[in-house]
């Protein structure tokens, strides 16, 4: 229990105590659950300075340009682990020892295979479906086919979900690819790692093997990692709130999809690729960053600032040296939209209008650029956004069944109609 106390003023009303907590780091919060007894709620329209639960998972603090995973710097993550074993540290809360990530990476792998019943699904949907609108249908459509560890009151059931979903989500999202261009679906290996697997599925055919370069692989698990949890965002809050009704985890986990697939979220990275098209060519550059700067005009340069952060995102310090690797070891830098990328990414760097409102280049930005330069159509980046995030939904989830919670019921500022009579006839 707390100390401290916030007292509120009404008038009309005598003063109303409200404890005052604080975290292990971040801001103090107020406690504001007992104003409803008072007749009383809050208005926070977004959120946007509400603390909807306890975590011990994520930790930013975006004036500094932190970002912690139990503790753990992402670049110090990003430079040191593996996608893998930070799943791990999400749901379990420690780093594994070497032979915990070795059980642990055994049944990730032995859990990529879906069902082959599942292929009949995926016929369901028009060729030039959206990966994302395949990606919703087919992660809901998993509790009809693991129904046997559907008990959220049961911590094995849990964890044997959580290990199925990481398992499968790459499967999933090559499936939805292949389909999408005609092409037969490849069944995972497991030789091969989670990054190298993925790229396998993807691009990979039955006439011969996969060659998968380990550049692009660790591109590509970097970019996994960076995405893998980003605290109560828009997605994350959702799993939880679907999840606190009850549902099972391949509902809330579509859930999350779902709103990750929103252009404001998990579609940022697509929307730079869209940008650079607009664009399309360096010498219209000038003309679209005076476009930028005119408050007047509604065009907007997409990668670049973020929401939370108010520093430079730190994953984006990361994914920009991965961003020169990629294009060094493929020599793509004739690329027309890479050009333009490279351009933007300069002078956000060194005009002072972006220097002083703190507009750098995000992860966004950066893993966009990868994901093309690797080959992978604008489509797939926010299915490939979910893959990552799964982990960290999941982990969300799990946490909040692992202790006591209550349904989630935003309340609202009701300004319609008062009560009136239904007119007579």
């Amino acid at each position: 229990m707390s100390d401290r106390k916030a007292t509120l003023h009404v008038e009309g009303m005598d003063p109303i105590e409200l404890p005052i907590y604080s975290g292990t780091t971040g801001p103090d919060v107020i406690d504001v659950r007992s104003l409803v007894s008072q007749g009383l709620f809050t208005y926070d329209p977004g959120f946007v300075s509400t603390a909807s639960c306890e975590s011990k998972i994520t930790y930013i603090d975006g004036d500094k340009g932190v970002l912690l995973h139990r503790g753990y710097a992402i670049d110090d993550l990003a430079n040191n682990s593996s996608y893998l074993e930070t799943c791990y540290l999400l749901i379990y809360g420690e780093l594994p020892t070497s032979e915990q990530l070795a059980n642990f990476e055994e049944q990730v792998t032995m859990k990529t295979m879906v069902h082959e019943q599942l292929v009949n699904l995926f016929r369901g949907f028009r060729r030039d479906a959206h990966p994302m609108a395949i990606m919703c249908g087919v992660v809901g459509a998993l509790s009809a086919f693991y129904h046997d560890t559907l008990d959220i009151t049961d911590e094995s059931h849990r964890e044997e979900s959580a290990l199925r979903l990481i398992g499968k989500m790459p499967t999933l999202a090559a499936m939805s690819y292949k389909y999408s261009v005609g092409q037969p679906f490849m069944y995972p290996r497991n030789d091969l790692n989670y990054s190298e697997n993925f790229l396998h599925m993807m691009f990979g055919n039955p006439c011969e093997e996969s060659k998968i370069d380990p550049v692009l692989a660790r591109a590509m698990d970097k970019i996994f990692m960076l995405h893998a949890d980003h605290e109560q965002n828009a997605s994350t809050s959702t799993v939880r709130l679907a999840g606190s009704s009850g549902a099972n985890p391949f509902a809330c986990i579509a859930s999350g999809i779902a709103a990750l697939w929103g252009p404001a979220h998990g579609g940022a990275n697509e929307a730079v690729l869209d940008m650079l098209e607009e664009i399309g060519d360096v010498s219209n550059i000038d003309a679209f960053v005076a476009k930028a700067k005119d408050k007047n005009d509604p065009f907007r340069l997409m990668g670049f600032g973020h929401r939370v952060y108010k520093n430079f995102d730190p994953r984006a310090k990361v994914m920009r040296e991965t961003c020169d690797e990629v294009l060094n070891l493929l020599g793509v830098e004739n690329d027309p939209l890479l050009q333009i990328a490279k351009r933007l990414e300069q002078i956000a760097l060194e005009d002072e209008y972006f220097i002083a409102r703190k507009l750098y280049p995000n992860v966004d930005f950066y893993s966009g650029i990868i994901l093309k330069a690797i080959g992978i159509p604008t489509s797939m980046f926010t299915v490939i956004f979910a893959m990552a995030r799964t982990v960290g939904w999941i982990a969300h989830w799990h946490e909040m069944h692992s202790g006591p919670y209550r349904i989630g019921r935003p309340r609202q500022l009701y300004t319609g109609e008062t009560a009136r009579d239904y007119p007579k006839k």
